[in-house]
C-alpha cells in the first residue's frame, strides 16, 4: 500500500508559477514510477510527467518547457515546477505511484490560472 498526499496548488494569474508537491508513504521501497497527472472539469484525467526510479521524465506536449518533474532528496517526495501557466492548465492535479501494475493516487490540488 501506498499513500500520496499533494500540496501547493492555489489561485494564479496567467504567466505565473506554482509548485507542487507530493509526499509517498507506504511501502515507497516498491514504486517503480512515480507521476503528475491532471483533470480539468469535463474532461478526462491526462499525464502532466512521468518519471521512472533513476530513469527519464516524459512530459506531455502542451507543458514542455513550462513544468519540471524533480524528485527531493528523500525517496518519498516528488515535485512538479509549474511556470508560464496558462489558464488551460487549470485541473485538479494528482500525484500517481506505480507499483508493480497498481496504481495509487492522491486526492489531488486544485490548480487555477486566472487570465
Amino acid at each position: 500500500q501506498v499513500q500520496l498526499v499533494e500540496s501547493g496548488g492555489g489561485l494564479v494569474q496567467a504567466g505565473g508559477s506554482l509548485r507542487l508537491s507530493c509526499v509517498a508513504s507506504g511501502s515507497i521501497l516498491r514504486i517503480n514510477a512515480m507521476g503528475w497527472y491532471r483533470q480539468a472539469p469535463g474532461k478526462q484525467r491526462e499525464l502532466v510527467a512521468s518519471n521512472t526510479s533513476g530513469g527519464s521524465t516524459n512530459y506531455a506536449d502542451s507543458v514542455k518547457g513550462r513544468f519540471s518533474f524533480s524528485r527531493g532528496i528523500s525517496k518519498n517526495l516528488v515535485y512538479l515546477q509549474m511556470n508560464s501557466l496558462k489558464p488551460e492548465d487549470t485541473a485538479v492535479y494528482y500525484c500517481n505511484a506505480l507499483v508493480g501494475n497498481m496504481n495509487y493516487w492522491g486526492k489531488g490540488t486544485l490548480v487555477t490560472v486566472s487570465s
